[in-house]
């Protein structure tokens, strides 16, 4: 028993110090947890560099220009009709026909017209006739005057008579006159060189005198009709320079006359009326598409004026500002630059105060930044690449 006893003490000793290393383990594996764990912490994001167009603001004298849409017209189209009224019995000319001065356009049924003329020679006939016998008359009573056979007063009769003859005859023959000339009416020419723009009669409508049958217009003489609203008028007597583009060939550009502004605004349209005189040219024909740019050039007080896409601005605290770059260290930062709107001259605006030119500013993307945001200007190719893979992404989602 002793034996055991004594056994015992010495097993307890054991697990003691067995204990002792289990320890240090323990807490040596806590410490490497914890250090794994400190070592696991997520890396800090990359700081947010956002690509953007920009525009380097350029110095120098800024014109003020606008363009509006209009189409080519004659200066003078004539609305042509008969001068007697009757039934068309024909027509000449279609819609685009080229005709010279005397080309018959259209024609009356001449029948009515020339049954006048006839009775009108006959009645000239008759005239001349009654003319001649009164002349007769007169005549034999001025011999039996001078022989005193008859009183003066019969021979005064016989004078006037003869006169009232005479007279007679020569209206008849006005009236002669004037019946052929109606019945030449009955043939409808043109008055000028031109083209024929419109047909308002057929054949086998009856017409009264004056009524527009048929549209000439000269092809001498064109000019651009556009409509200019109400708040650009005034400016119109400043403009220096007008040019003229045809759609067909935007790439030519024409010199223009501002010929005449109405008075009076379109009541449909509420705009005025504007009419651009150009020079003749056989390229030019009536009713094509053209595009009228009115430019005035910027006189000293607006020399300082910078001009900046629309898209640059944006509106803060209720007034305008831009996005100006400014570049450190190789680092390209922004910030909001409020800015001085003198005016829009077509898709931009012109800046009188706020930036200077050599400043360099954003143009797109303005409503996606902040205040010290980095920023990375696209260059052009990029640019081009980026609208490409927009416009091919827009037409998938399309189809």
């Amino acid at each position: 028993m002793a034996a055991l006893a004594a056994a015992f003490p010495r097993e307890e000793t054991s697990v003691q110090v067995l204990r002792i290393p289990v320890r240090r383990t323990l807490i040596a594996a806590a410490l490497a947890l914890s250090l794994l764990a400190a070592c696991s912490k997520d890396a800090p994001p990359p700081e947010d560099v956002r690509p953007v167009r920009a525009l380097t603001l350029a110095a120098g004298g800024v014109q003020d220009s606008a363009e509006f849409s209009g189409d080519v017209r004659p200066r003078y189209e004539s609305r042509l009709g008969f001068r007697v009224g009757g039934k068309i019995s024909a027509r000449k000319v279609d819609v685009g026909t080229s005709v010279k001065r005397g080309t018959v356009l259209m024609q009356l049924d001449p029948q009515d017209l020339r049954l006048g003329q006839a009775q009108a020679q006959a009645n000239l006939r008759a005239a001349q006739t009654n003319a001649e016998l009164a002349r007769a008359e007169l005549k034999r009573y001025q011999d039996l005057r001078s022989q005193n056979f008859v009183s003066q007063a019969v021979l005064d009769q016989k004078v006037a008579a003869a006169h009232s003859s005479q007279a007679s005859a020569e209206a008849a023959r006005a009236l002669l006159r004037e019946q052929a000339n109606q019945t030449g009416y009955a043939s409808l020419v043109s008055d000028v060189d031109g083209v024929v723009t419109g047909i308002d009669a057929e054949v086998g409508q009856v017409v009264q005198a004056g009524t527009p049958v048929v549209r000439v217009a000269r092809t001498d003489e064109k000019e651009v009709v556009i409509g200019v609203p109400e708040d650009q008028v005034e400016q119109l007597r400043h403009m220096g320079q007008v040019k003229v583009r045809l759609w067909a060939d935007p790439d030519r550009s024409i010199p223009g006359t501002i010929r005449e502004v109405s008075p009076v605004a379109d009541p449909a349209t509420r705009t005025y009326t504007v009419k651009v005189s150009i020079p003749p040219s056989e390229d030019v024909r009536l009713g094509m598409t053209a595009v009228v740019e009115l430019v005035r050039q910027a006189g000293a007080a607006a020399g300082t004026q910078l001009r900046a896409p629309l898209s640059a601005l944006v509106q803060n605290q209720g007034g305008s500002a831009v996005w100006v770059i400014d570049k450190a260290n190789d680092v390209q930062q922004v910030r909001l630059q409020p800015v001085q709107v003198a005016g829009v001259t077509g898709n931009d605006v012109l800046l009188s105060g706020g930036v200077r030119p050599g400043q360099t500013i954003v143009t797109a993307g303005v409503n996606l930044l902040k205040n010290g945001q980095k920023v990375k200007i696209l260059t052009a190719d990029v640019a081009r690449r980026a609208d490409a893979e927009l416009e091919a992404a827009g037409g998938g989602a399309r189809k």
